[in-house]
């Protein structure tokens, strides 16, 4: 049996990151069976981040690992049916969510005011005192140097969040009236895309990134089309 651990549910997606919900999907698509199990604090685990997959003895740390690893040892087939160019497409948007999107989400969670406040109180509320003071903060320059780090951190508050609406137009321009992202077929480009895109959507975090997503209509049906497909 399979076992994704994962961050618990929050903000109206299954876990709190992404990243899980993604492999989540991917293994819904394989077929395969595995069960959940939460966790807060991943420091124990592989490269101390979520998600990670437990095979018998055997930890996958990663979601494009474990895509990887599904292919490999569980001879799941999320893409058969792509030709090697659209595959390379599917594997730019992926990139385009994982290594920019994903940062201007951050962003607007943990260093826009309004929606640190809700950050903080969902992950650190229940810390007893005095760590529920001093936690938060430590966590908060964390992530502000991991920003700075990549390189988004260090724009103006305008120019991330265009960033982001960029990525997001070029996402629901290529969908157009498609159903899915590379046209009838749902494909591993999927699990991704739906995934940050409903980060920005159902999650009760306003921004200009949430404001320009909500206004392009294809995009909201693809992510019910998704949800209703795998039941997230």
């Amino acid at each position: 049996m399979l076992t994704l651990i994962q961050y618990p549910a929050a903000f109206g997606a299954s876990s709190a990151s992404p990243f899980c919900t993604k492999v989540e999907i991917l293994l819904k698509m394989s077929g395969l069976e595995y069960v959940l199990e939460d966790m807060s604090d991943a420091r124990k685990m592989p490269h101390s981040k979520l998600p990670v997959l437990r095979d018998e003895q055997k930890l996958i740390p990663d979601s494009v690992c474990i895509r990887d690893y599904l292919e490999g040892e569980h001879d799941a087939n999320f893409d058969g049916a792509l030709s090697a160019r659209d595959l390379a497409v599917s594997h730019a948007f992926t990139r385009l969510c994982e290594e920019r999107l994903y940062w201007v989400i951050l962003y607007s969670r943990w260093m826009d005011a309004s929606n640190w406040a809700l950050i903080k109180q969902h992950f650190f509320g229940d810390i007893p005192w005095p760590g529920r003071v001093i936690v938060p903060g430590i966590a908060h320059k964390q992530v502000r140097q991991a920003l700075n780090g990549q390189g988004v951190g260090r724009h103006s508050p305008k120019d991330i969040y265009n960033f982001g609406i960029q990525d997001v137009e070029a996402i629901s321009d290529y969908l157009g009236e498609n159903p899915y992202l590379m046209g009838a077929e749902v494909g591993s480009v999927d699990a991704t895309v739906f995934a940050f895109i409903a980060a920005i959507l159902f999650a009760p975090f306003p921004s200009p990134l949430k404001s320009a997503a909500e206004k392009m209509g294809n995009l909201k049906g693809y992510c019910q089309r998704m949800r209703d497909r795998f039941s997230m």
